[in-house]
């Protein structure tokens, strides 16, 4: 049986591994790893969500242990997610079993921030990221997504409103969609983590 190595082990190996890594095949490899992920995604929730269409979403976190740590998140939901940072949201089709749509992508807070407020012009494999960044700090971001898409999809609330009664039955918490269960860190002593304040560079 193989043994898989727990997070702090990769950390450890990362943080001593001195390499220099050529970036677009670590780009190019990240890519087709995240592309496995987005259909395994799916295939796990295409025959719970009853609707042709819906939102394929991946969400990019820091670890608050170890600092040179991601974790990546693939979820679907039949409605547009709240946009976040460190966001990518796309649409699939069920009736043409393929991903139709680039729905956005959000880069991390700071990046949002610079490419919203910035005067400077961006590059056009960035004109849209600035565009939805945009859209998000003005609070037209729903307008703008169904405007660019020509979609009609709901977003989270608006899907909530409209299945409020539905949602209540099912024990679903209406009030706040939003929100999730935190977890306790105090379970964890900084002690169990190896490197946690020491960045790892490529």
């Amino acid at each position: 049986m193989a043994i898989i190595p727990i997070a702090s082990e990769l950390s450890k190996k990362a943080y001593a591994d001195k390499t220099k890594y050529d970036a677009r095949e670590i780009a190019h490899a990240a890519t087709d790893e995240i592309e496995k992920e987005f259909f395994q995604a799916i295939a796990n929730y295409k025959d719970k969500i009853d609707q042709t269409e819906f939102c394929v979403v991946m969400v990019i976190a820091s670890d608050p242990l170890i600092n040179n740590l991601r974790r990546r998140k693939f979820y679907c939901w039949p409605y547009l997610p709240s946009p976040r940072p460190n966001q990518t949201v796309l649409l699939y089709n069920k009736e043409l079993d393929q991903i139709t749509k680039r729905l956005w992508v959000l880069p991390n807070p700071a990046t949002m921030a610079e490419l919203a407020t910035s005067s400077l012009v961006v590059c056009k494999d960035y004109q849209s990221m600035r565009d939805w960044c945009v859209a998000f700090f003005k609070g037209t971001f729903w307008d703008f997504i169904r405007y660019q898409h020509d979609i009609k999809m709901l977003s989270q609330e608006e899907y909530f409103k409209l299945h409020r009664d539905e949602l209540l039955k099912l024990g679903v918490d209406v009030a706040n969609p939003g929100a999730s269960e935190s977890f306790d860190f105090s379970k964890i002593q900084i002690n169990d983590i190896e490197h946690a304040n020491q960045p790892v560079s490529l």
